[in-house]
């Protein structure tokens, strides 16, 4: 009896301490600014220094300095709060708060995303950003309602390649019977299948073990990722085909929204726009940067000639009628705008 009186004295003691310190400091944290009325969550499953995390920090800072401390996001890198299958769900009943997510993990809920990342559909960045900018950009991410989720923004993750590890894919047949890693998504299932290869859908971050054991023989992602996760050690065949250019985007959850008062929807869309801009810079110093690394570390870079990645362009046509028979006119749309 008497050791819980002294606990509870304890206690007691500790909650008037911090009760003093934080009146002491008139309510106020160290920059000056109210204690926070929200503190939120952000996914991000890259690590720090990554072109998309140092978006999401500079998103946070943003939306702090615009609200005057009123709304604090915590980013919580490297995956800690899971994958992005993972997160997309818990954001969905409001788990979590903010995300930076794919569309090849995020097309799995919402289909109609797959129409933006199927593969060979742009020229080059140019298009795509002509395209995410602009009115067909605006209607997808005015596409989420019904989801329990809200877009804010588009982020820059390049354009996908093919690595290899124990030989270069040069032509269409050297993909034949190889096993490749994809993500959690059936899209990129199917492009790997189509290609002739065998699709094996893995953890990002069991991807360097498998390829070191060969579990695998092979995977697909930009410069940037291939080069921070060192992939290049295991896999040291990189090969130029670009099959993909998979946009990404900044999402809060709709829950979260709704919590919010209106008069900060507006300052966090801002900020999201604002990261993301200086997310595209960051991207484009990173992809030369990367591709340096890999090259100094000897790895062989592969470009396909026009004529072998316009055969990878055609085994991918059947693709396109079942994923997108309801979108062809859209596809048409962003076709036509390359030729421009």
């Amino acid at each position: 009896m008497m050791r819980r009186m002294l606990l509870a004295v304890c206690m007691f003691g500790m909650l008037a301490i911090g009760s003093a310190s934080c009146s002491s400091a008139g309510g106020r944290n160290r920059e000056g600014y109210p204690v926070p009325e929200f503190v939120l969550t952000y996914a991000e499953n890259q690590p720090e220094d990554y072109p998309t995390t140092k978006g999401a920090y500079r998103f946070a800072e943003l939306v702090y300095e615009k609200t005057g401390g009123k709304v604090e996001i915590q980013v919580s890198a490297a995956g800690v709060l899971g994958e992005e299958q993972s997160t997309i769900e818990q954001m969905r009943f409001g788990g979590i708060d903010f995300a930076r997510v794919s569309l090849s993990s995020l097309s799995d809920f919402v289909p109609g995303m797959n129409v933006l990342q199927m593969p060979y559909l742009y020229t080059d960045t140019e298009h795509m950003w002509h395209i995410l900018e602009g009115e067909i950009g605006d209607r997808f991410l005015d596409s989420l309602d019904g989801f329990g989720l809200v877009a804010l923004s588009w982020y820059d993750a390049g354009a996908r390649n093919f690595y290899s590890a124990k030989k270069p894919i040069e032509t269409l047949e050297d993909m034949k019977g190889m096993r490749v890693r994809v993500q959690e998504s059936e899209l990129m299932k199917a492009v790997v299948e189509a290609l002739g290869a065998s699709a094996v859908p893995m953890a990002y971050d069991e991807v360097y073990s498998a390829l070191e054991k060969g579990s695998i023989d092979a995977a697909e992602n930009n410069w940037p990722s291939y080069e921070s996760m060192r992939h290049y050690e295991v896999a040291p065949y990189y090969t130029v085909d670009e099959h993909t250019r998979v946009p990404e985007m900044q999402l809060v959850s709709e829950a979260t929204w709704k919590k919010l008062p209106e008069e900060y929807h507006e300052i966090i869309r801002q900020c999201a726009r604002e990261s993301a801009a200086y997310e595209r810079k960051l991207w484009a110093e990173r992809i030369q940067e990367s591709e340096e690394r890999v090259r100094d570390a000897g790895c062989q870079v592969i470009e396909l000639s026009a004529e072998e990645k316009d055969r990878f362009r055609e085994a991918m046509l059947p693709i396109y009628g079942e994923y997108c028979s309801d979108y062809m006119d859209i596809i048409e749309e962003i076709l036509e705008a390359g030729k421009q």
